[in-house]
């Protein structure tokens, strides 16, 4: 199947989007760190990243026709800033919005089906609007925004053709959902929406995947079974206190038993193998060298060892640097090297990164978690594959 991914950046979402199947007709990114990353990847033969044609442009000036028709998938996360909770939160103002490039997408190559990923943010109370407006816009893309329109105006216009009853020409069946990563697997606990398209003549159902991992069982490993200390050979007079919020729930999962799904990974489950990061760059594991100056302050605490790490950020000062930590729970703390960044965000140790510790984590803070854009392509590419149009 044929896909073209859109704000490719480092290439989490691509990534999950080549492992269910898709061939990439084009991955377009203009940041230049971010396509030397995809091109280091290339030069090393690393699996799926070794065939994308890397088209190294702002999409703002990309032709689509160029990369032909029958396009099963187009996929991206369009910038996240207009949207973010630390940002501005200026939306449709913000000219980082990149949704309606997203929708020109989609218009111009037609897809069977499209998959956009971005901030919890856009489903905040402020957005609602404009969230609606995305929305029909990638229900209904040839109804076009008219020269100087304005965009409530536009979204007036939308709304009268989706209540129209005669809707013609080039539509599509939207979902949307709000996901936590670290409900599909991932040792983060990162919330983000997804909005999932298919052509209105794709006559089958889809929803979501369902969630694999929970909580409550890895409170069950931890705190009534013990199991996941006694995995990674934690003695007992070395294992933390059950926190007192989690007391009444723990008593509940002691009486009813295990849940069915699989214990949320955690920080520990994840860089737990990883040799402590160095101040010199290490010849075995690339991308695990040691930052100095984590330091601990209120709102600033880093993620704890032993369960899903904090939301990482694309940055490392202020806000970003004291998210992108490890608290071992005795008072220390340090930086994630950026090797222990990829895997909380689950690309794969033989993915370099290339750039500054500032550049990388940029990188890595703006990905979607390979394992969840995995989990969510598998799903649409099942529902393209039985279908015959």
């Amino acid at each position: 199947m044929k896909s073209v991914e859109l704000f490719t950046g480092a290439g989490g979402l691509a990534l999950g989007v080549s492992a269910s199947g898709f061939r990439h007709a084009a991955v377009i990114e203009r940041d230049p760190y971010a396509c030397d990353s995809i091109r280091e990847n290339k030069r090393a033969g690393t699996l799926y990243i070794r065939e994308w044609p890397l088209v190294a442009s702002d999409v703002r000036y990309v032709e689509y026709s160029d990369y032909g028709g029958n396009v099963d998938l187009v996929a991206g996360g369009p910038p996240c800033q207009p949207f973010s909770l630390g940002g501005k939160h200026r939306a449709q103002a913000d000219s980082r919005d990149m949704f309606p490039e997203a929708v020109r997408s989609v218009r111009e190559l037609r897809p069977r089906a499209f998959m956009f990923e971005n901030v919890k943010g856009l489903t905040r109370r402020a957005f609602a609007t404009y969230f609606q407006y995305i929305q029909l816009q990638l229900c209904y893309p040839e109804v076009v925004r008219a020269g100087q329109e304005e965009w409530l105006d536009h979204l007036a216009r939308l709304e009268k053709h989706h209540t129209s009853g005669t809707v013609r020409g080039l539509r599509y069946k939207v979902v949307v959902r709000l996901l936590n990563s670290a409900n599909y697997g991932v040792p983060q606990k990162r919330e983000r929406v997804f909005i999932v398209g298919f052509r209105s003549d794709i006559a089958r159902e889809w929803s979501f995947p369902r969630t694999t991992h929970s909580e409550d069982a890895l409170l069950f490993d931890q705190w009534v079974s013990g199991e996941y200390w006694e995995r990674h050979r934690v003695a007992k007079c070395n294992r933390p206190t059950l926190p007192s919020r989690w007391v009444n729930k723990v008593a509940r999962l002691r009486a009813d038993g295990r849940p069915s799904l699989t214990a949320w990974p955690t920080v520990r489950d994840a860089i737990g193998d990883l040799p402590s990061p160095t101040t010199g760059a290490s010849p075995r594991i690339p991308n695990h060298t040691l930052i100095q100056g984590a330091r601990s302050y209120p709102g600033h605490t880093g993620s704890p060892l032993d369960w899903p790490s904090k939301t990482l950020k694309a940055g490392v000062h202020g806000v970003p640097g004291g998210e992108n930590m490890v608290d071992f729970g005795d008072g220390g703390v340090r930086y994630f090297s950026v090797r222990e960044a990829a895997r909380i965000q689950t690309f794969p140790d033989n993915y370099i990164f290339h750039g500054s510790w500032t550049e990388t984590m940029r990188q890595l803070g703006n990905a979607v978690p390979v394992t969840l854009a995995t989990s969510v392509a598998s799903a649409v590419a099942r529902c393209l594959k039985e279908t015959v149009t």
